[in-house]
């Protein structure tokens, strides 16, 4: 039923990133959507939120869900082709336009298939309407998500993650096993069978939101990346993932190339070039080993 991912000759480099003030300088809800349909500024409506999910003992990304589509009640049609054309608006941080294809051809270039994939909180639809998503840099996009009926328009939450069930989408990367529907990513894989090892991860994130996937990649030998904003340059919340070991590097979020971050990718990709073929060698000698006892 379900199309899965199997393992490639090529060694594969999963990068998994957050979306809001990773590659965006704010949140995706702020740069259009609140201000056409809310009284209130935005810090406001945040605050809003935070009541209703504390009071309500409710998710807080739920929370925000359920605000977005009761304030648009009679301003906006909340719909599918809505959100798109405002995460068309989106802005990104330097770079990161160019980004996604030319990290996958340094990766091609070097014996090592990229892919790149979204982990957020923030909507699934607006996601889609940004310029890197409709230009296919992601292989999946893992976010909060709506239903909608027969017109386009929203009725109830399809998905929505927060920060501790982000996790569970690197064990169906690291899997092959994709579809957020498909129980498979509980079954058993020998290490060697395994389409991205978490020593082939690398998550790029921004807050305390990321840290369960950056401690579980950082546990399991993969790369943590923290990211702040170079214009304001505040180093406060990656100076403390360092510090509590969440994250291996920093970085400003400048994805432009022969930047910081340009340099600590592409030298981790030369890393897993190496590491593989060394990983390769143990596994034949492991198999040279078994055979060698049973016979």
């Amino acid at each position: 039923m379900y199309e899965r991912k199997v393992k490639e000759a090529k060694p594969v480099l999963a990068i998994c990133y957050d979306f809001d003030k990773t590659l965006s300088p704010d949140d995706m809800q702020a740069q259009g959507y609140i201000q056409k349909v809310y009284d209130g500024d935005v810090r406001s409506f945040w605050r809003e939120t935070n009541k209703l999910a504390e009071s309500g003992d409710m998710d807080s990304n739920l929370a925000y869900m359920y605000m977005m589509k009761q304030e648009a009640e009679g301003r906006e049609i909340f719909s599918r082709r809505k959100l798109e054309e405002y995460g068309s608006k989106v802005a990104l941080f330097p770079g990161v336009e160019s980004w996604f294809e030319r990290i996958r051809q340094y990766g091609g270039e070097h014996g090592v298939i990229v892919e790149h994939y979204i982990i957020s909180s923030g909507l699934k639809e607006m996601i889609e309407g940004t310029s890197v998503a409709k230009a296919g840099a992601f292989e999946r996009i893992y976010a909060s998500s709506f239903y909608y009926n027969e017109r386009g328009v929203a009725v109830w939450p399809a998905q929505v993650v927060n920060y501790t069930n982000k996790t569970q989408f690197l064990f169906r990367i690291e899997k092959g096993v994709l579809d957020v529907n498909d129980p498979g990513v509980n079954e058993y894989f020998a290490p060697e069978d395994l389409r991205v090892p978490f020593r082939n991860i690398v998550y790029i994130g921004d807050s305390d939101t990321d840290i369960p996937c950056m401690k579980l990649v950082n546990t399991n030998g993969g790369h943590s990346i923290g990211i702040y904003n170079s214009e304001t340059a505040d180093k406060r919340k990656v100076y403390k993932m360092l510090r509590d070991n969440r994250i291996r590097y920093f970085a400003p979020a400048d994805y432009s190339e022969g930047t910081e971050l340009d340099r600590l990718v592409k030298a981790i990709i030369d890393r897993t070039e190496t590491n593989e073929t060394l990983e390769s060698i143990h596994y034949e000698c492991k198999r040279d080993r078994a055979a060698n006892e049973k016979a």
